[in-house]
């Protein structure tokens, strides 16, 4: 059965890879197997370790996209369901509801959304789209899918309504036509309202595109269409002619009634507002210029910005509310967006961080012949959603319980974990709630509508970013929803960057100096590291107490070293100064620093930041424990940070960039190790390098990213290897030395002369995780957040092998160093850029007793591993080809008052030693590159198995993972396929091309976990996540919440008889018989296309698996038929009774004057 499995992997695969060079992910020699003589200790491993995952347990879909819709476009809500639906401009619809009810659904075209319109109540939604297409939503079911399109050819769309409870959709276009659409069969009515009949016959000119549409509140029958030109037609559907026009002399943008339908008001692109009276249309009513300055001479106020939309809306026992975006006046040109509320004389403006797209008030009813009793206003704005209460005078806004702020700060990277500890959630909860902001409406959120249950995935899931101004947030991402839990701000362990220091300082970056490129987190020891853009790593440990305390900080020198044989350029610069005079302390840092500059000479041993020197105040939480800089070397700036590990049980952080490697231990705060690449060798280095010429002083100055904005085909990219970078990866600093910290170590031994002329300039700007260098068109709308680099082993140009060679991975683990080792013993694995994998020793105290006091040794074992391309992973399995973790310190609160001296001993996890010591006594090591993945039995070093993932491409990013009990490797690839191989064998397990790398946001923050969940940043503000677990594919309709739930729309208050009988006869109209086909005849076809959608079907699939599903669909609709039965027999009663009641009534008015004559009444 499993041979079965293996060869059905291997045909999908040659079925679903694409020809040429963008197939996938299976080159030559995919899953081939390579015993390597014997398998050491391992035997054949084969034959001991069963492997459970075969091919049916994988599967790709998309589950849940959070954060805020980006570009937004469009709003409607729907006011009975209480759903809200936000449209943007790449053609994807966000449908809202109470928290966890969040739905993502996408225009096939990816045109953008003009309009939104709800059936209220009806669950289903009209989209009008750029391309000049309708098409209609069902809401119905979890996944909505269009049920029927229609796409107009002659003519676009501008403008649609849909009246309350009707089933015909008015549709104005550019034109100036009206044309009229059955929702039901989505089918053109042959009625049509042409722009020259609803014009006087004497007007010269074109009234321009419809703007707006609106049937009077008072008449059903009567339709109000408003032309940009200012003209405004009141059209009786009747009789088919104009009842009333209206002309103003300014452009009109919106229009809104009165509730009674005998007023309504315009706005205007003079920054005006008109208000109509229905029996006087010759001229305004009322004309009001809001925010325009009275002059003194008794003319008309200047005038203003245009108004873009007013909403009028009455209440009951107060002032109507008007509301309304723009008409501020010109003087005021830095005047934030801005949204006006007037209630009776009272004018509130709100000023908004973002322009303002759209906004809606919603009200207590539906219908709109009613005191219409607004509650809230609904603002999207570009890059934010605001709801304001308007039920209380100083018009606070809703807390808003989505997560739309992911991009406060543009996202920089991201990390995701599933299955953590579960104390985490509630423990970061609790720190990050002290923070929440005050001020907020006490009343609940207004968009409430929905269903959701928490649905059978309990386990707790963290999702982390890290951000361009250096904030890192941790998100609680269990059961599909998104929540904040706590916002750490790493830049506050540095001092604020003086104004008007600019060039004057170190810096290597001028916009975003905090940017964070790369996280570690530990969940079960809560140690957390960050490396920034500005060539650091902070050292954080968790506490729930408050601590006032200095910031220890190291200062490490990192350089990359070749000896000169050949100089082009001879120039004389003396060799270093002696160790002693290497480090100006920080205090004097910022005044050396401005002399450096002043004078020209060359920066030297410079950190880029200043450290904070006084005692800092630390709230519960992340609280920094070091921080460790690297430092500018003769002129040369300190290289990005490409690799970072860390390990609370052995008390090590470990980094690396293109220059070399940094070990440091943060208990006892000293550094290590700082050695050159190519240092790590020694004797065993297996390239042949030669040594490079010093590099001219004047050099291209390339910035952090300085993306070109011409497209470059990925093609030409697919085969070059993603590890040093074309634009900052392209190191340069050709030295390598060993470490200076801000202790002096001795180690600091600096002899030989470098022969280089002065640093290149500083770089531009950090960059958010919106690209990486691999060439891509860059849009213009992303220019800021599609622009930040990190250096992970991701940026793509094909090596400089002669030179540099980037650490790409790093990994402590306790493991066999060398061939001969008998026992494991903690070890750092170090993988490069060329594909080496070398082992270090770390040599630490016997007892924990002596950890602070004695030294750590850190040594090269001599052992070097090799693969094709830049190294990604590794990972560890024992005998039993289960998953070893790297040993940890269990969790203790550092400032703890009531810890005595027996609870301060750390309490270490080491998972391999004694169980693998009674299991066997070898291990596993997986390690995947960028082009292939292989398998080592320790501590014969003998390589068991190579798979060959990718010749054609690169991979982006790979993890070793958990699923179902049982342990994979996943790998994302630049081609965009996403493959799983098992482990330890590398069977080909799943294929699919599923994410083409248009942006390298998506290559910066794709991730793996466990559990078969992953997520990237699918747009600069939302995080799009995916399973490629056939068990959660199953599952996920179950975790979806609902958009539809049934609920009875409320009646209608009753309008007295006398109001009925002579309150217009709205009652009456009957839109069937007006345009329906036997009257109004058939549409042009040429006109409009039909387009059947695959709603219906997907619906059914889709909500439920099998018969069981439609018998459950089958029966709620039967139940909702018979409640709108029962509503329809209650109300027929009813109906009956009051007939009954009039009749008697009548009767007894008719006996009481039935003999009187006319005069006596």
């Amino acid at each position: 059965m499993k041979k079965f499995n293996f060869r059905k992997v291997l045909d999908g695969l040659t079925a679903s890879s694409p020809g040429g060079s963008s197939g996938g992910g299976s080159g030559a020699g995919g899953g081939s197997v390579h015993p390597g003589g014997t398998a050491g200790a391992a035997g054949t491993p084969r034959d001991e370790i069963q492997e459970t995952l075969t091919s049916d347990y994988f599967q790709i879909c998309k589950t849940v996209r959070h954060g805020f819709p980006y570009l937004p476009t469009a709003l409607a809500f729907d006011p009975v369901q209480k759903i809200l639906a936000i449209g943007t401009r790449t053609g994807a619809i966000r449908i809202l509801g109470r928290p966890g009810v969040d739905c993502y659904c996408q225009h096939e075209s990816g045109a953008a959304v003009l309009q939104l319109q709800f059936l209220i109540n009806e669950g289903a939604l009209v989209s009008a789209s750029a391309d000049d297409a309708l098409h209609l939503w069902n809401l119905r079911q979890k996944r909505p899918a269009i049920l029927h399109s229609l796409k107009f050819n002659r003519e676009r769309i501008t403008y649609c309504h849909l009246p309350f409870q009707s089933k015909w959709l008015y549709v104005g276009t550019e034109r100036g036509n009206t044309h009229i659409v059955n929702i039901e069969s989505f089918i053109l009515s042959g009625y049509v309202i042409m722009w020259n009949k609803a014009i006087e016959l004497s007007t010269k000119t074109h009234p321009g595109p419809v703007v707006h549409l609106s049937d009077s509140p008072r008449d059903e029958g009567k339709l109000l269409i408003g032309y940009e030109n200012g003209t405004v037609v009141l059209w009786d559907l009747r009789s088919k002619r104009a009842d009333l026009r209206a002309y103003y002399d300014e452009a009109i943008h919106s229009v809104a009634w009165h509730h009674e339908g005998k007023q309504f008001m315009c706005s205007h692109s003079d920054g005006s507002l008109t208000l109509w009276n229905l029996k006087s249309p010759n001229r305004p009513f009322q004309t009001t210029i809001p925010h325009g300055k009275i002059q003194r001479d008794g003319k008309k106020p200047e005038s203003c910005k245009p108004i873009l939309k007013v909403e009028y809306k009455t209440c009951k026992n107060s002032e109507p509310f008007v509301i309304f975006s723009g008409g501020l006046s010109y003087d005021k040109a830095c005047r934030r967006p801005s949204l006006t509320i007037m209630h009776g004389k009272a004018i509130t403006v709100l000023e908004m961080d973002h322009p303002i797209v759209d906004f809606l008030t919603l009200c207590e009813t539906p219908y709109p012949n009613e005191f219409q009793e607004p509650y809230a206003v609904v603002v999207l704005l570009e890059k934010d959603l605001i709801v304001v209460d308007l039920t209380q005078s100083n018009f606070p806004i809703f807390e808003n319980p989505y997560p739309i702020d992911i991009h406060e700060s543009p996202v920089t990277c991201t990390e995701y974990f599933a299955d953590c500890p579960p104390d985490l959630i509630p423990v970061l909860y609790s720190v990050g709630a002290k923070h929440k902001k005050q001020g907020y409406s006490n009343k609940e959120w207004p968009i409430s509508g929905g269903a959701w249950n928490l649905g059978a995935q309990t386990y707790p899931e963290i999702i982390i970013t890290g951000h361009a101004d250096g904030s890192v947030k941790f998100w609680d991402a269990s059961a599909i929803t998104l929540q904040m839990l706590y916002k750490l701000k790493t830049s506050k362990v540095f001092e604020k960057q003086k104004l008007g220091e600019g060039k004057a300082t170190a810096e290597i970056v001028e916009e975003d100096p905090f940017a964070v490129q790369m996280m570690y987190w530990c969940p079960e020891s809560r140690i957390f590291c960050v490396a920034g853009v500005s060539a650091y790593v902070v050292v954080y440990r968790f506490s729930k107490h408050e601590v006032n305390t200095e910031i220890a900080s190291l200062e490490v020198r990192l350089q990359y070293e070749v000896e000169d044989i050949i100089t082009p350029e001879p120039e004389i610069i003396p060799p270093f100064p002696d160790a002693s005079s290497q480090l100006p302390s920080l205090k004097s840092l910022s005044g050396s620093t401005n002399t450096v500059a002043c004078e020209g000479t060359m920066k030297d041993s410079i950190p880029c930041l200043s450290v904070k020197t006084r005692p800092v105040r630390m709230p519960p939480g992340y609280q920094a424990d070091l921080v460790i800089q690297l430092v500018w070397v003769d002129g040369e700036p300190p290289q990005q940070i490409t690799s970072l590990a860390a390990n609370s049980a052995y008390g090590l952080v470990a980094f690396g960039n293109c220059n070399g490697l940094a070990v440091v231990d943060f208990m006892q705060k000293t550094v290590l190790l700082s050695m050159g690449t190519l240092d790590l060798y020694g004797s065993s280095d297996p390239y042949q390098r030669q040594p490079r010429s010093p590099r001219k002083s004047k050099q291209f100055a390339a910035g952090l990213t300085e993306l070109s904005d011409s497209p470059v085909s990925l093609e030409l990219e697919r085969c070059k290897s993603p590890t040093s970078d074309h634009v900052n990866g392209h190191c340069t600093s050709p030295t390598s030395q060993s470490c200076s910290s801000g202790k002096r170590l001795s180690s600091a031994d600096v002899s030989k002369a470098n022969r280089r002329g002065p640093g290149r300039p500083p770089f531009r700007k950090a960059q958010s995780a919106a690209c990486m260098e691999i060439s891509l068109p860059v849009t213009t709308e992303e220019n800021r957040e599609n622009s930040f680099s990190r250096s992970r082993s991701s940026s793509v140009s094909s090596i400089d092998r002669d030179s540099k060679e980037a650490i790409t991975a790093l990994y402590f683990m306790e493991s066999f160093a060398r061939k001969n080792d008998s026992a494991v013993s903690p070890c750092l694995w170090v993988g490069t850029g060329l594909g080496m994998v070398l082992i270090l020793s770390l040599n630490l105290p016997a007892s924990d007793d002596l950890r602070q006091s004695e030294p750590v040794m850190v040594s090269p074992s001599g052992t070097v591993l090799t693969l094709k391309g830049a190294v990604l992973t590794f990972a560890c399995l024992d005998c039993m080809g289960t998953l070893t973790h790297p040993p940890y310190e269990v969790w203790r609160d550092p400032h703890s008052a009531d810890d005595g001296e027996k609870t301060r001993k750390r309490k270490l996890v080491m998972h391999s030693p004694s169980s693998s010591q009674d299991m066997g006594d070898h291990q596993f090591a997986v390690i995947c590159s960028e082009k292939q993945a292989k398998v080592f039995s320790l501590p014969s070093q003998t390589c068991l198995y190579v798979h060959n993932i990718t010749e054609t491409s690169f991979l982006l990013r790979a993890d070793v993972v958990t699923l179902c009990n049982s342990v994979c490797l996943a790998c994302f690839c630049a081609n965009g396929h996403i493959m799983t191989l098992s482990l330890p064998s590398l069977r080909p397990l799943l294929d699919i091309n599923y994410l083409p790398v248009t942006d390298m946001r998506i290559a910066r923050t794709f991730c793996f976990t466990n559990e078969g969940q992953a997520l990237y940043l699918s747009s600069p503000t939302e995080i799009q996540r995916l399973t490629y677990s056939q068990e959660m594919c199953d599952n996920l309709q179950d975790m979806l919440g609902d958009l539809f739930t049934p609920v009875e729309t409320p009646e209608a208050q009753n309008r007295g008889f006398l109001k009925g009988l002579f309150g217009g006869s709205g009652q009456a109209f009957d839109r069937e018989e007006l345009f329906g086909e036997a009257t109004a005849g058939k549409a042009s076809r040429s006109l409009a296309q039909h387009i059947p959608g695959s709603g219906g079907i997907e619906g059914v699939r889709g909500a439920a698996g099998g018969v069981i599903g439609d018998l459950t669909r089958a029966r709620i609709a039967l139940d909702e038929r018979g409640q709108k039965l029962g509503e329809l027999d209650e109300r027929t009663a009813s109906m009956m009774a009051s007939a009954e009641a009039f009749s008697k009534h009548a009767h007894e008015v008719m006996l009481k004057y039935k003999d009187k004559k006319w005069y006596q009444f």
